[in-house]
């Protein structure tokens, strides 16, 4: 009853009944006007007629668009309305700018490595496309003078984390999508705590939504009291407003410039297997040491300039040390609020210049036609395509949503498993033994289209073979999925699966 109560009054449960008093508000107005002026009533349906076409001559995914159609013509009053609350992804002049500014300044602090493009060039081409399109897209290019370190499982990286964290002389940055007090994160924060005194500096950003029911309201003021710098990315408030729907999911620490973590893994319990939430818990992350930590580092810093209005010198923040190449490393960003998916493009090129195989991992499988149709044709032409997804959903709409993919993949000729243990948060791409990606997106819209993501591109690295290991190991300890056993489900269901395939972009 006390968790019951306590929910009730949680500042999830209030902002969203104040959001839903506004939405009655707006509908209860809507029904009263048409029901009194008809021109009303038929000016919201041709409103709504206007609004679809519009969606339809825009440039966003066809799967988003039919959607929000979809949902527009069943409600034709309301629809056109709640797009243009929740759905419209335009943004103002004002933020544009801003955010080409920051743009600006991030794709001008590198120097061109033409050496390592002519390089990567010379020995593989499809490699240097793969690189030279991240590079020129989000502005963070591949380096050398790295090395870097592979945890299949969150708990191994956890315990490098705290020996890393007691080591940092100068800055720590932090930012997480999920924060959750207890045994992973309790020690990080002494650590945290206890640096700030010693005078290094310490910022920490976290996605406000995404720790909403698991910190406690005001949490970022008792870490503000401890001496650490605090972003609340993206405050969940009572506005009906698309810009709720851009999230953090990042997970990236820096320490000194020089050591850089990144990955699947928020920092809570369930994620070093400290308690079962969904069976036994799967999920990476890399370390990264020297050169190529600077473009974590300027992830965080250019998200917290952003989030904050400020300027800050980046030159104080870059690597002082260089380590032996492990091959070349090049960590990227990808961001909701411009017109590139660098993510989902480089999961589709590695598809698509597939000579021998590429496996994946993804606790979600929501996709659109030109990934269907990219993994479709690689398994088509004799690719080897597996993907693992988790056997215990966490979301059980989206685990059927995701459960609805697999006859049509496995027909081509795509493998699936699911990860019999438990659930797999890992997500990570792996091809020919040459490239490997290991980072924070997910293989569903909100991550391709709505969140701040994260990775790290490895080529002709040995993390490249750590990963297709691993990989291999999860694919023998998970359970196949024929094309019987995903057709054979009773009518209700397949149902089910197909209402919410529809609205999937939406979730």
């Amino acid at each position: 009853m006390k968790k019951i109560i306590k929910f009730l009054f949680s500042r999830m449960v209030i902002v969203g009944l104040l959001i839903a008093v506004q939405l009655a508000f707006i509908v209860v107005l809507i029904l009263s006007l048409s029901e009194k002026w008809v021109y009303v009533f038929w000016g919201l349906q041709v409103a709504s007629l206007f609004v679809v076409l519009w969606i339809i001559s825009k440039t966003d995914n066809p799967s988003y668009k039919l959607a929000w159609c979809i949902s527009i013509l069943l409600l034709p009053l309301f629809g056109g309305l709640f797009y243009l609350m929740f759905g419209n992804k335009s943004l103002n002049k004002k933020l544009k700018t801003k955010i080409a500014d920051y743009a600006y300044d991030q794709y001008h602090h590198f120097d061109e490595n033409e050496k390592i493009h002519s390089e990567l060039q010379e020995y593989n081409p499809l490699l240097y496309r793969q690189s030279e399109y991240i590079t020129r897209i989000s502005g963070f290019p591949a380096c050398k003078n790295t090395e870097a370190s592979y945890f299949p499982l969150g708990e191994d990286k956890w315990v490098v984390l705290l020996q890393e964290l007691k080591k940092a002389k100068k800055f720590i940055f932090m930012e997480y999508f999920i924060v959750r007090q207890g045994k992973m994160w309790d020690p990080v924060y002494e650590i945290l705590k206890q640096k700030s005194a010693e005078g290094v500096e310490v910022k920490f950003m976290y996605d406000d939504l995404g720790s909403i029911q698991t910190l406690p309201t005001g949490y970022d003021k008792i870490m503000r009291k401890a001496g650490i710098e605090v972003t609340v990315f993206n405050p969940f408030r009572p506005r009906l407003t698309s810009a709720m729907n851009y999230r953090d999911h990042r997970k990236i620490t820096v320490i000194d410039g020089n050591v850089g973590f990144c990955g699947g893994i928020n920092l809570a319990d369930e994620y070093i297997n400290a308690y079962e939430k969904h069976g036994h818990w799967k999920d990476t992350a890399v370390v990264l040491r020297g050169e190529a930590v600077r473009n974590l580092t300027l992830m965080f810093i250019h998200l917290w300039e952003f989030s904050n209005d400020i300027s800050i010198d980046l030159d104080r923040y870059m690597p002082t040390e260089r380590y032996e190449s492990d091959g070349y490393i090049q960590p990227f960003g990808d961001s909701p609020i411009d017109d590139y998916n660098v993510a989902e493009n480089a999961y589709m090129q590695m598809i698509n210049c597939a000579k021998k195989y590429v496996y994946i991992t993804s606790p979600y499988l929501i996709l659109d036609n030109e990934m269907i149709t990219a993994l479709c044709l690689a398994a088509q032409s004799g690719i080897d395509v597996r993907i693992i997804t988790p056997h215990i959903a966490d979301k059980w709409y989206v685990h059927m949503v995701t459960q609805s993919y697999y006859a049509q993949l496995i027909q081509s000729g795509v493998k699936i498993y699911e990860y019999t243990p438990g659930f797999i948060h890992a997500k990570m791409f792996v091809c020919d033994d040459e490239i490997a990606i290991v980072g924070t997106t997910n293989m569903d819209y909100r991550s391709f289209y709505l969140h701040f993501e994260c990775g790290v591109s490895f080529y002709r690295s040995s993390i490249v073979g750590e990963v297709k290991r691993d990989i291999l190991n999860t694919i023998a300890i998970s359970q196949e999925i024929t094309l019987e056993a995903s057709r054979g489900i009773k009518r209700r269901f397949r149902l089910t699966r197909s209402i919410l395939r529809g609205f999937a972009p939406l979730m």
